[in-house]
């Protein structure tokens, strides 16, 4: 019975229990205890070697009294030799010596040799694992793939790594400045974000402020300028939260000025009108999340609201507008508003010109659902004194003729843009009904002509303009750029014009992309012996013809201006700029201030 069982056992091959692994080895014909003895074996070769490189060092302590005679190689000396210089010619004709000496450019093709015996030098090193010895202290140590190389081409320990590492490196660069670089301070000066020399202590003072806001707990007694101003600023830095909101909130206060509502919501709407009761001017900017229950809440409390302006109200229902005008209305004497695309429509301005009996100021820009109706209820409204339009539906010319005709003797300013079909009749009826103008905008605009426009200004009774915008003023004609005989647009007739009528107590000017106005024009505008001593602000954009010659003529004639617009005028390549005079748009000019900075633009 045992003989058959041990027969069976045998027969069927029953052995211990194996692993995958063993398995694999066995089947390719590798032995474990192969691998085992030549890890043994490596290990004391690489302690062999260690021990006579240690004896070595201790034989070169001693210098020799003599140079000893070489003895001839003997033949075990020579087969290595003759081993390594067959090993260094395989890597002379390896890619990664190829590699190698591509990266060397420049060197002499001697130091081929010098490679091939680097690279062979780092391919005997010891590998991660194996102990090695230290180029610098000789100190025994496992070589790890971390371990740095020294200076000539051997392994460091962990202690040499560091001390050779902090001796190597480079200085800390210097620390610049706080300040704003040079470049970058004539940038600012160029484009009058800043002035010559230091600013006042008050500018200085609100700028702090608005650096550290989220470290300030109140205002304290600041002046309703001072806070326009920060809140002007934290707009800029997208700094109004529901936190920074606080600091402008005062129960005595009649206005607030709020230019970036962006991250507000509806309760922060609500406490400004809780927190303020006595509130007369609400003056909010990008009030996307306002609802109609603000609006209710007003009438509810019946507020004292005289000026509002807002911008992109979209959430408000047409319904609730009329509500407000009908409830509030009376006591209404400026409205703007801008960007809304969702509501305010034809039958609401009709609400507004009815119940607003007291409005004295107009703004309506980018209003989408607004047209002909509305601008027939606008022309009904008497007590206008200002009057600004920019819709975005098409309108017929006749209704604008009817607001000029109703509203033009009271009028003090008179913005119209975008109005394409309006023609000289407008410009006609604006120079008999209209006497009392100090600003007038009549922008993008191709149809009125430059005769029409030079016989609005010549004998014109209206006191001088000190606000004059005719930007895209133009005849506008891919094919004919020249434009047609006879000018269309301002052009250089109307610019005369308006300069000697205006010239005298005009402060805003803006002609650009009015191209055809001619170099001669400007010539005769900015002569020798004009002066135009109120005049800050000019734009002249994409006005090719305008060159250094007549940008030096501008500075001469206008002793006040504080900021010229010159996009597109490439003929500007090197002006000698006043002191207190930001020159915007140049494009690879060179200017210099006063001739102490200069700036390349690029």
């Amino acid at each position: 019975m045992r003989y058959c069982r041990a027969n069976r056992r045998q027969a069927s091959n029953i052995r211990g229990p194996h692993s995958a692994l063993t398995d694999f080895l066995a089947s390719n014909n590798i032995s474990a205890a192969q691998i085992r003895d030549d890890y043994g074996r490596r290990v004391a070769e690489v302690a062999r070697q260690a021990a006579e490189e240690e004896e070595d060092a201790d034989l070169d302590m001693e210098e020799p009294e003599y140079e000893p005679t070489p003895e001839p190689d003997s033949p075990e000396d020579k087969a290595k030799k003759r081993k390594r210089q067959q090993a260094i010619e395989k890597i002379k004709k390896s890619k990664e010596f190829a590699r190698r000496k591509a990266r060397r450019t420049g060197e002499p093709d001697d130091d081929d040799d010098a490679l091939a015996n680097e690279m062979m030098d780092e391919n005997q090193r010891p590998t991660p694992g194996q102990l090695g010895n230290c180029e610098i202290c000789g100190k025994r140590f496992t070589v790890t793939p971390y371990s740095k190389t020294g200076p000539s081409g051997g392994l460091l320990c962990a202690q040499c790594s560091k001390n050779h590492v902090g001796g190597d490196k480079k200085a800390a660069p210097k620390k610049r400045s706080s300040g704003i670089g040079r470049r970058q301070n004539q940038s600012n000066l160029l484009d009058g974000l800043t002035s010559q020399g230091t600013q006042s202590l008050l500018e200085t003072c609100i700028k702090k402020v608005a650096e550290n806001i989220s470290d300030v707990e109140e205002f304290g007694d600041l002046p309703p300028p001072v806070m326009h101003r920060l809140s002007q600023i934290l707009a800029r830095r997208r700094a109004i939260t529901s936190t920074t909101l606080d600091l402008f909130l005062r129960p005595q206060n009649k206005e607030i000025n709020i230019y970036d509502c962006a991250k507000l919501d509806t309760d922060d709407y609500h406490k400004i009108l809780a927190t303020m009761p006595n509130l007369t001017r609400l003056n909010l900017r990008f009030v996307t999340p306002m609802k109609d229950r603000i609006f209710q809440y007003m009438m509810d409390r019946d507020m004292n609201i005289q000026d509002l302006h807002l911008d992109s109200p979209n959430l408000v229902t047409d319904e609730v507008w009329r509500q407000l005008f009908t409830r509030l209305g009376p006591r209404l004497r400026s409205l703007k508003l801008w960007n809304l695309d969702s509501a305010f429509d034809d039958e609401t301005v009709e609400v507004l010109g009815k119940n607003c009996t007291q409005l004295q100021r107009l703004k309506l820009k980018h209003l989408n659902k607004i047209g002909d109706k509305a601008l027939e209820s606008i022309s009904t409204m008497k007590t206008l004194q200002h009057l600004s339009l920019h819709v975005s539906q098409e309108t017929t010319p006749e209704l604008l003729l009817q607001i000029v005709t109703e509203l033009g003797p009271n009028l003090r300013s008179l913005s119209l843009e975008e109005f394409y079909f309006a023609d000289d009749s407008l410009l006609e009826l604006i120079r008999d009904k209209c006497q009392h103008l100090k600003k007038l905008r009549l922008a993008i605009n191709a149809e009125f002509t430059d005769k029409a426009l030079a016989n609005l200004f010549r004998g014109w009774s209206n006191p001088p303009l000190s606000f004059a915008d005719f930007h895209r003023v133009r005849d506008v004609d891919m094919a004919n750029p020249a434009g047609p005989p006879e000018p269309v647009g301002l052009a250089s007739d109307g610019f005369v014009a308006l300069m000697e009528h205006s010239g005298a107590r005009i402060e805003s000017l803006n002609v650009a992309s009015c191209r055809h106005i001619s170099y001669a024009a400007y010539e005769e505008a900015f002569g020798e012996h004009k002066r135009y001593p109120e005049l800050k602000y000019l734009d002249i954009s994409f006005n090719g013809m305008v060159d250094d010659y007549l940008a030096q003529c501008i500075f001469r004639c206008c002793p006040a201006l504080t900021r010229l617009v010159v996009f597109g005028c490439f003929k500007i390549r090197d002006i000698n700029i006043p002191r207190g005079v930001a020159v915007i748009g140049t494009v690879g000019a060179k200017l210099t201030i006063d001739g102490i900075t200069q700036k390349e633009l690029v």
